[in-house]
């Protein structure tokens, strides 16, 4: 330091420049102090455009400036905000445009467990007041997602859990986004892979996740911290995709845990919750088949039950087939004689029909009848006229012969073709059609139609009629058994038994 020798009478005192006395403080409290840590609650904080932050620590006796430039504002662990007790490390400088010193700042660090409490509460009470914590914005997971997004880092062991869990489990495919869980850089890329996941267009070339998972292993309230801001919290609730936290262990609470749909107290336990145990599906599934079979079985035999019991109430088929089966017999017996009948009535009644009435034989009278009327007149008639009219009367009926014929021929025809209609109806359900087929009347000695093995045994002698022909027959006679064996049969000395 230069000395300004002042050689006016009575002033021995050297004189010191300002820019001196200035340099000669900043010297003195930088060589004194150094690198310093410094206690204190933050008081009036101001961001500059520039990007340096200025701010105040107090404490109940003296308030002193700091200021943290644009470079180590990037790298603070945590924003100071007003309120909040800190421990900011720096070195002493002083700031000799306007004679004051200050603290700049490289690092800030709350001052214990309590104060970073104290400003969670706070932050907390701040979010939970704007409803991101509200339960009606929570969302289902998916039961089984098709894609995975799992926020993490690449390196650490707790996306090795994941993958692990979800191979044993129900192995999914995982989009994995690394980011730094962290340090100061940890909120901003955390916030960013959730937003960028959410981003990704459904169907696009990268398939877009059904379930994301915010995964940490455990540490301290300091290393969760960045899952504690604001922009982490946002970014969660923002979230369309159904978000699982998994920070840290089951004791550690951040945030995050408030504002995603599911927390799950470990990583392990995230995967767990993303997608169900395959084994236990299938074995759901070999239940509910196994059940399916049991029903269709037990509904099988209780209808087959239900049928037994319904056809014991219903007749024998034999019983209703058999009287319909003696009447059909009857009818059989009686058709020959009922179209020969029928016959005889329908040749009847077309004699007497038109062309009976107008047969060769009466046209010939009505002529001879209409010559002797002609007879009659012609006394009266001129020869000119009587011819005249003749010829016209001989036109007139050798028009009305061409039409009887002609009707006669008709008639003729349509009665032939009815008459061989009912011939083929004969033929084909007469007695001798059926028995022609293979069956055979069997009737006793007085010409009775026997219908029964019964009646047959109680006859003395049997008359079969085949198609070809008949047949004499003697039923066979059994006495009682004898031994258990079967008696010999007595036959007749000139015909065998056909039974």
């Amino acid at each position: 330091m230069d000395l300004i020798e002042d050689t006016r009478p009575g002033q021995n005192a050297p004189e010191f420049t300002v820019s001196e006395i200035s340099g000669a403080v900043k010297r003195v409290i930088e060589g004194e102090f150094g690198r310093v840590r410094v206690r204190g609650e933050v008081g009036r904080v101001t961001r500059h455009s520039s990007g340096h932050v200025y701010f105040d620590l107090k404490d109940s006796g003296a308030c002193l400036g700091a200021v943290a430039f644009r470079s180590a504002v990037r790298g603070l662990e945590i924003q100071p905000q007003e309120g909040m007790e800190v421990i900011a490390t720096g070195r002493l400088s002083t700031f000799q445009a306007s004679s004051k010193y200050q603290l700049i700042v490289d690092a800030v660090a709350p001052a214990g467990v309590g104060a970073l409490m104290a400003m969670l509460e706070a932050r907390r009470k701040a979010l939970e007041a704007e409803g991101l914590f509200a339960a009606e914005r929570k969302r289902k997971l998916p039961y089984l997602p098709e894609v995975i997004g799992v926020v993490t880092s690449p390196s650490g062991a707790v996306i090795r859990d994941i993958l692990h869990r979800l191979r044993e489990r129900f192995p999914r495919p995982v989009l994995l986004w690394p980011v730094t869980v962290q340090g100061p850089n940890c909120a901003a890329e955390v916030a960013a892979a959730i937003r960028g996941l959410n981003a990704i267009a459904p169907g696009g070339p990268v398939a877009r996740p059904d379930v994301l998972i915010v995964a940490r292993g455990g540490g301290s309230i300091e290393d969760l911290w960045g899952f504690n801001d604001e922009i982490v919290v946002r970014a969660a609730a923002e979230s369309r995709i159904p978000l699982i936290s998994a920070v840290g262990h089951e004791t550690d609470t951040t945030l995050i845990d408030h504002a995603a749909d599911r927390r799950a107290p470990t990583p392990t336990a995230a995967a767990e919750m993303a997608v169900p145990v395959r084994l236990e599906l299938l074995a759901g599934v070999a239940r509910f088949e196994e059940r399916r079979r049991s029903a269709i079985a037990r509904g099988v035999s209780l209808r087959a039950q239900r049928l037994r019991d319904l056809a014991r109430a219903l007749p024998r088929p034999e019983a209703l087939v058999a009287e319909r089966a003696q009447r059909l017999d009857a009818l059989a017996l009686r058709l020959p004689r009922a179209l020969a009948a029928f016959a005889r009535e329908r040749r009847l009644a077309l004699g007497r029909g038109a062309a009976g009435r107008f047969g060769p034989g009466l046209l010939a009278l009505g002529v001879a009848r209409r010559r002797q009327r002609l007879a009659r007149a012609e006394g009266g008639v001129r020869p000119e006229a009587l011819a005249a009219r003749l010829e016209r009367l001989g036109e007139r009926l050798a028009v009305r012969g061409d039409g009887l014929a002609r009707v006669e021929r008709r008639l003729t025809s349509d009665k032939r073709a009815a008459l061989d209609a009912l011939a083929r109806t004969l033929a084909t359900l007469g007695p001798q059609s059926v028995l022609a087929r293979g069956y055979a009347v069997v009737r006793d000695g007085s010409g009775t139609v026997l219908t029964g093995a019964a009646e047959a045994r109680q006859a003395t002698a049997l008359d079969i009629e085949f198609a070809d022909g008949r047949v004499a027959a003697r039923p066979e006679r059994r006495g009682p058994r004898r031994g258990g064996q079967e008696p010999e049969p007595e036959r007749g000395p000139d015909q065998g038994s056909l039974f």
